[in-house]
């Protein structure tokens, strides 16, 4: 098969090789010419995994016309805050039922959206999937052992994805809670912030674990004002995606935390990891949404203080200890 990807960042990059490798022929997009012609002359992307040869299957357009004409297939790996910019360049030129595959995680901060609904907003013709689950680009790229969840409301449409992808040791499970998927994908940066900021600290594994497990309460309570269903975020989607998050070097979220936890600001830390960590944009839209929909989040709470209220992480949690005792399973 053909297939398209837009966006040549690292998850875009390894999920082109998995897919090549196993057979599709595959076309990237990327803004940046010099690096769309680097890809298609030396097969290697020189932004990221550039020790890496990509197999001879994959190319590259800066032309979104030119890649979105290759397939009726296509991958969208582009950074959740700039989706809306591209789905307006995508608007005009995909054809009805086109097939997309998301695989950003996070929610649109300007509007709150999950990006499902930002995707029906800008692009109604096309036929939306989501993955989401445990993977990171590195290990992926690698052909580690890797397992993960498609979504569509179509659940036709998600096992034409599942059969696509799974190949080697990439697995993929099928189903249909969107909303719960995309939740799941998104909030659970939050908590890999607080994790690396924790690690930063030496606050040791007790401590770690349980901010794991009250991060997906917290996650769960949320979900479920928005329509997701439980046992989803109970899954690969949720608490898989969080705890390989939270506990991983790979994360870009959790090595945001750690720069933080060590004393740096917010913009220092973003500097120093070059890369986009999706955690310190959600949890803005999260806290706001939770306040909302009234939904306790007292931990996505104090990462927005620290992050963007300069409030001592240190503080933070003399004050999470203080609360009120409570029961522990309460939606």
């Amino acid at each position: 098969m053909k297939i398209t990807i837009l966006g040549a960042g690292s998850f875009g990059t390894a999920f082109a090789a998995h897919l090549a490798l196993f057979g599709h022929e595959v076309k990237m997009w990327t803004r940046n010419c010099e690096r769309a012609e680097h890809i298609n002359k030396f097969h290697r992307n020189n932004s990221c995994f550039s020790e890496t040869e990509l197999p001879h299957a994959v190319s590259a357009a800066s032309d979104i016309a030119e890649a979105l004409a290759f397939s009726q297939h296509v991958v969208m790996a582009i950074p959740t805050q700039s989706q809306r910019e591209v789905c307006g360049k995508i608007a005009p030129l995909a054809e009805e039922g086109v097939h997309m595959l998301n695989l950003a995680k996070g929610i649109e901060i300007s509007t709150g959206s999950l990006l499902h609904q930002l995707h029906k907003e800008l692009c109604p013709q096309l036929v939306y999937s989501a993955l989401s689950g445990p993977s990171h680009a590195e290990e992926l790229l690698l052909d580690m052992p890797t397992t993960v969840v498609v979504a569509s409301k179509e659940e036709s449409e998600a096992r034409m994805w599942q059969k696509t992808v799974s190949a080697g040791s990439f697995r993929i499970y099928a189903g249909t809670d969107v909303i719960g998927l995309e939740v799941g994908g998104a909030t659970k940066n939050i908590y890999a912030v607080a994790a690396g900021i924790s690690k930063a600290l030496k606050l040791g594994d007790n401590a770690l674990a349980a901010l794991a497990c009250r991060g997906l309460a917290e996650i769960m309570r949320f979900g479920a004002k928005l329509g997701a269903n439980p046992l989803t975020l109970s899954g690969l989607a949720g608490a898989g995606d969080l705890m390989v998050t939270c506990y991983s070097i790979h994360s870009r979220n959790f090595r945001l935390g750690l720069g933080i936890g060590s004393g740096k600001t917010l913009k220092e830390a973003s500097e120093e990891l070059g890369q986009v960590a999706e955690g310190a944009y959600t949890v803005r839209a999260v806290v706001e949404n939770a306040q909302k929909f009234d939904v306790e989040m007292p931990l996505a709470e104090a990462v927005y203080r620290v992050l963007y209220k300069n409030e001592s992480p240190t503080k933070l949690i003399k004050e999470l200890f203080a609360r009120p005792l409570k029961a522990e399973m309460r939606f």
